[in-house]
């Protein structure tokens, strides 16, 4: 795995044993399988977006504490220029670019997603998290699955759902979808 995914798992390990709470109870907690949570902790398997919002939320952080490592300081706004948001390229088929890491307190997490076209029709990566969340379409065409149901967003279409339930994209047309992605 790369050196992000190394950085980011030994932070949520420290964060675990600085509150002194077993592996195994922080994975109950989390609603999770202990050895799926051991890989997260150890580095060895990507680890979900929806995952690091609920580690950051049970300790009371900032996402953006735990994908860089420091606290965000800006309160009033801030800028985020074309292409210059914290990169978070964790996942094979999606990349996300953070819109807001340096702003303290968000009451949103919004990023640029852009998803790959999967070319080896594997199956969907199926993630849940706590919220709401937006989706807007800047180019390309995607399909959406959430909670079973199948939807179609061309460039400009959104849809608004309850991340809680299961959902999963991917770029159809063999093209990259890239959309605008507001978690609350």
């Amino acid at each position: 795995m790369n050196g992000q995914i190394q950085l980011i798992a030994s932070r949520i390990k420290e964060l675990r044993e600085i509150a002194g709470i077993s592996a195994e109870s922080f994975a109950h907690e989390l609603n999770i399988e202990s050895e799926v949570f051991l890989n997260y902790e150890s580095g060895t398997i990507d680890i979900p977006v929806g995952f690091l919002m609920k580690v950051a939320h049970r300790f009371n952080l900032e996402l953006s504490s735990l994908l860089k490592g420091d606290e965000p300081k800006l309160h009033v706004y801030s800028i985020v220029r074309k292409g210059k948001g914290l990169n978070v390229n964790r996942r094979k088929q999606y990349q996300y670019e953070s819109l807001a890491s340096n702003f303290i307190q968000k009451k949103a997490e919004p990023f640029i997603v852009t998803v790959s076209p999967d070319l080896s029709d594997s199956k969907l990566e199926f993630n849940a998290h706590p919220g709401q969340e937006f989706n807007f379409v800047l180019e390309g065409k995607l399909m959406i699955v959430v909670d079973g149901h199948e939807i179609v967003l061309e460039e400009g279409d959104s849809v608004y759902f309850d991340s809680g339930y299961q959902h999963a994209m991917k770029a159809l047309n063999n093209q990259r979808a890239k959309f605008l992605a507001v978690i609350v």
